[in-house]
């Protein structure tokens, strides 16, 4: 098991960034916490030992992302997320429309974007952290790209 000191240094550098991934896509805060709570848990219980920052960073990355597939898999009944707690969490309300846009996007769009643009993952990285081939990473930024931009424009100008 980790020490306390440990667990509450992950928490500090990297509970934020897993907190706005999960709402991301799972669009509701209770279950994000939740997946986060997770997340970390499983991180006190399993103690890897990683060889970098960045190791564990994409570890924890990887391990909350298949929580949030998890609980998408099983939740039937929950409402999303309002949009203006979205605001609180993601980015400044003078890109309000990016991250409604972002929001419609479906999951496999919303989480490439998510890690490439905001947590700035390399396409290699993401491939990795969402066992997909680079080509496909590639593939869903570039649609992820045209139908933000496709939505933003149709909703927001």
């Amino acid at each position: 098991m980790l020490t306390g000191d440990c667990a509450r240094e992950a928490v500090e550098n990297y509970g934020d960034m897993l907190y706005r991934i999960c709402l991301v896509m799972l669009k509701n805060s209770a279950d994000a916490e939740d997946a986060v709570q997770e997340t970390f848990i499983t991180y006190i219980q399993k103690s890897p030992e990683f060889e970098s920052d960045g190791h564990k960073k994409a570890w924890l990355i990887t391990v909350a992302t298949n929580k949030c597939r998890d609980m998408l898999r099983y939740r039937t009944r929950h409402q999303t997320e309002s949009e203006e707690a979205m605001y609180n969490y993601a980015v400044e309300k003078s890109d309000s429309g990016i991250i409604e846009a972002l929001m419609e996007l479906p999951d496999k769009y919303r989480i490439v974007l998510m890690l490439h643009y905001v947590e700035e993952y390399k396409v290699h990285e993401i491939s990795k952290l969402i066992d997909s081939s680079i080509s496909a990473v590639k593939m869903r930024l570039s649609r992820g790209r045209k139908l933000l931009e496709e939505k933003y424009r149709k909703e927001y100008m």
